[in-house]
């Protein structure tokens, strides 16, 4: 019984892998950032996005799950 939980468990954490992997279109490329800028901004943590930000990663083709974009207040 405690192996078919065990296998019940790892089965259910490879699928939610995938799935996070899939959202993330890592499978449609052939690295998993673009360029050390993108993999800079991808381990800063989650944060605000600026305008500079969004148009830094247009220019440059990154990939990945999109984030808001923060409004400066007035």
């Amino acid at each position: 019984m405690k192996k078919m939980l065990a296998l019940l468990f790892v089965i259910a954490c490879v699928a939610g892998c995938g799935t996070a992997a899939q959202k993330s279109e890592l499978w449609e490329h052939d690295s998993i950032y673009k360029n050390w800028d993108h993999l800079m901004f991808s381990w800063g943590g989650h944060k605000d996005v600026s305008q500079e930000e969004v148009k830094k990663s247009a220019e440059e083709g990154w990939w990945g799950k999109e984030t808001t974009v923060r409004v400066p207040a007035k």
